[in-house]
């Protein structure tokens, strides 16, 4: 998925980046713009409806308008520390048994939660999932590194989520609903750092082989494109995640615009 451009067909591609999907940009640019609230005004907007009536006086009716938010509870059960990020909201480091929420507006588009691994703050960098060294992160972040992806009430007011390999592996992850009636979790959970092709292998984690050769044929970006042997291996192990830019069918899922989710790192 991503960036998440929503119309009836949800995602397309973009020739921006080797390995994206409309609306991403490279790591470590500024993408603040890509996010959103759909609707003209904020929470807690009032807005006055003045309607003439044939053969009746002015009507004049108050009408409140409410935006709500989405939680993101994020979860590290790794047995070491990583470094969250999400865009929205920024970063927080995390170790085992700690949480972060984040909240993202009604109507964000291209959002993501992943973890970064092995940073260092003090002019490093984080070894996987890195945002231009920075705990706060302004941009996405380098590969490789699990991805979950969202977008907030859009076609019939659906939230669209995912779980994508586009940009390579990191840690294992859970992407859930827990409320609104949404039931239908995803879960990548496989030793994919252990078994990653030689060619494919980074330090801390497996990459993407769009990464690697920067070929139409892994990164798609003329949009004719379809499954490889490198993108069976990551689909073979997580088969509810992306593992190539085209694989929506498999790979996209919603809720009811409104609901909250819970992302799990080594659920």
């Amino acid at each position: 998925m991503g960036y998440l451009t929503i119309s009836n067909e949800f995602p397309v591609l973009d020739d921006e980046f080797p390995c994206s999907r409309r609306g991403k940009k490279r790591a470590g640019e500024d993408i603040s713009d890509n996010f959103e609230v759909k609707n003209d005004e904020k929470a807690g907007v009032f807005g006055t409806i003045d309607e003439n009536l044939s053969g009746l006086e002015e009507v004049s009716m108050d009408i409140e308008v409410e935006v709500e938010e989405t939680n993101f509870n994020v979860i590290n059960n790794c047995p070491f520390t990583v470094w969250a990020a999400a865009v929205p909201g920024g970063g927080q480091q995390l170790n085992q048994g700690q949480t972060w929420n984040v909240n993202a507006p009604a109507g964000t588009t291209g959002g993501r939660i992943w973890a970064r691994t092995n940073c260092n703050f003090n002019g490093g960098k984080c070894q996987t999932g890195d945002c231009n060294g920075l705990l706060q992160c302004q941009a996405y972040g380098a590969p490789p590194n699990t991805l979950a992806e969202y977008a907030l009430n859009q076609f019939n007011n659906l939230d669209f989520f995912d779980i994508s390999l586009v940009d390579g592996f990191n840690v294992n992850m859970e992407f859930s609903p827990v409320s609104g009636g949404c039931t239908r979790g995803i879960k990548c959970v496989a030793d994919i750092n252990g078994q990653c092709p030689n060619e494919l292998r980074a330090p801390g984690g497996c990459n993407n082989p769009c990464t690697v050769f920067k070929t139409d044929q892994y990164c798609c970006n003329s949009g004719n494109c379809g499954p490889t042997d490198y993108s069976r291996f990551f689909k073979d192990r997580c088969p509810d995640a992306y593992s190539y830019p085209k694989d929506d069918q498999t790979s996209t899922f919603t809720c009811p615009g409104g609901t909250d989710y819970k992302v799990v790192f080594c659920p």
